[in-house]
């Protein structure tokens, strides 16, 4: 899980109340956020809205088209807003959190998006296992043909 917020003393509360349950990187910057997504395998992203560099939404639209099974979610001070409601409708984000957010609404959140994540990944190999097992079966029809 990544997350990444501008308010430094945010990431240490983030990390210290979720390490224990979730491996967690953290980001000062969007660029830095950019960097470890693609060292890393990133399951869930968590951006705050409001950055100096880009916005949260702006910076989980290109994460949609570079990691598009990264589930992706924003905090922000604004729910009731209507680009909040087009990023949730056009699929940029999964879910936005309402700031400051709520330790065990957090947390629930989080584990439902893991295991989301881990049953599209799963999904994702099957999907790949099957193609491959058709495509061998239609090689060996093909030869005995």
């Amino acid at each position: 899980m990544l997350y990444i917020d501008d308010t430094v003393c945010k990431l240490d509360d983030f990390k210290s109340q979720f390490r224990h349950l979730f491996t967690i990187y953290t980001a000062p910057t969007i660029t830095e956020g950019h960097r470890l997504l693609a060292l890393n395998e990133i399951a869930v992203v968590i951006v705050n809205q409001l950055m100096p560099e880009s916005t949260g939404i702006s910076f989980l639209e290109s994460v949609a088209q570079t990691n598009p099974r990264t589930i992706r979610i924003l905090l922000t001070g604004f729910l009731n807003n209507n680009i909040v409601a087009d990023a949730v409708t056009r699929d940029i984000i999964y879910k936005a959190i309402a700031k400051p957010w709520q330790n065990d609404e957090l947390k629930y959140t989080i584990k439902n998006v893991l295991e989301v994540y881990n049953l599209r990944k799963h999904n994702f190999e099957l999907v790949h296992k099957l193609n491959a097992a058709n495509y061998e079966i239609e090689r060996i029809t093909k030869q005995h043909s």
